[in-house]
This record gives structure tokens, C-alpha cells and sequence, in this order.
């Protein structure tokens, strides 16, 4: 359920946002400056869901990976559940963004770098009890320390950008 570019400007575009992961989905419409308090709004709401389920303690995170308790597997299943019926339903009923562009699906290529990336990703989850997205929460709730993850996360990121042609894909 791929729509392919036509020319060839644009599949060139399309094909390296493929294989670096960018979002090929990406919107062309300029917005005011207010158009995205929206999202300011369902991430702070979002936040609070996270503070009010556990999901930013520390010690949850920790009881996961000593496999000690089912909290943080049923909500991270349950997340995996709501995509899956997400990303059907988009495909079944042709489902469009709010401004009506259409959604499209890329198949990816596996490669062993996926599993370097995992692997780092969860040694750096288990060591500071924090995955991306709860970092602001938990920023929000006092845990300031936080912060130096947040930059390093950062830095990661801006590192991988840097060094990305270089890194075996």
C-alpha cells in the first residue's frame, strides 16, 4: 500500500528517508506558530497519564528488567496492541492526517546495526531507569538529575546524525 513518487526528484527524496529512518510522512503545509499547541497540550496530558501509571518510576523500570513484576510489560504490550489496531485501521479505511494528507507505510530493510541500536538503547533504559519519552516527566516532577540523561540522549543523538554515513547500516 505503497504510492510511490513520480518523479524523480522526489522518489530519490523518498528512498533516502527510507533508509534513514526519517519520517517519509512528513507534512508540506506551513502552519502558524499556535497550530502546534496542540501537541503542547496532549504531551502535558500525556505526562500526567505517565506520572499517574508508574511509568516514569524508576523503580517499575527496574523491577522490569529483574523481570520482578508484569506492570511495565502490560503497559508496553498494551502500547504495541493500540499500534497494531492503529496501523490497520489506517490501512483498511484509507485513514488521512488531520489536514487530509494521506499516510503511507514503507516496508524496512533489517540490519545488524538494529540490533547494536537496541542493544545500547536498552543497556542506557536499564542504567537510567528512563526511555525518551517519560524524560520530560520526570524532569516535570523534580527529578532533576534527569537532565544530564536528557542531554545525553541529546548528544547521542546529535552524534549518530553526525557520524551516520560513516556507521555500518
Amino acid at each position: 500500500m505503497t504510492d510511490l513518487p513520480t518523479d524523480e526528484a522526489t522518489r530519490r527524496e523518498h528512498d533516502i528517508r527510507v533508509m534513514d529512518s526519517i519520517c517519509i510522512n512528513e507534512s508540506r503545509i506551513q502552519h502558524r506558530w499556535y497550530y502546534n499547541l496542540k501537541y503542547l497540550v496532549v504531551g502535558l496530558l500525556f505526562g500526567v497519564l505517565f506520572v499517574k501509571a508508574e511509568v516514569i518510576s524508576w523503580f517499575r523500570i527496574q523491577e522490569m528488567f529483574r523481570l520482578q513484576s508484569f506492570h511495565m510489560y502490560g503497559i508496553i504490550g498494551s502500547a504495541v496492541l493500540v499500534g497494531m489496531v492503529s496501523v490497520w485501521l489506517i490501512k483498511q479505511f484509507d485513514i488521512r492526517t488531520i489536514s487530509g494528507e494521506k499516510i503511507t507505510f514503507t516496508d524496512k530493510k533489517f540490519n545488524k546495526g538494529q540490533i547494536y541500536g537496541g542493544l545500547l538503547f536498552g543497556l542506557g533504559w536499564a542504567l537510567t531507569g528512563a526511555c525518551p519519552g517519560p524524560l520530560f516527566a520526570q524532569i516535570g516532577i523534580g527529578a532533576t538529575v534527569v537532565i544530564i540523561t536528557l542531554a545525553s540522549a541529546v548528544a547521542g543523538t546529535w552524534v549518530y546524525g553526525r557520524y551516520r554515513d560513516q556507521l555500518p547500516h
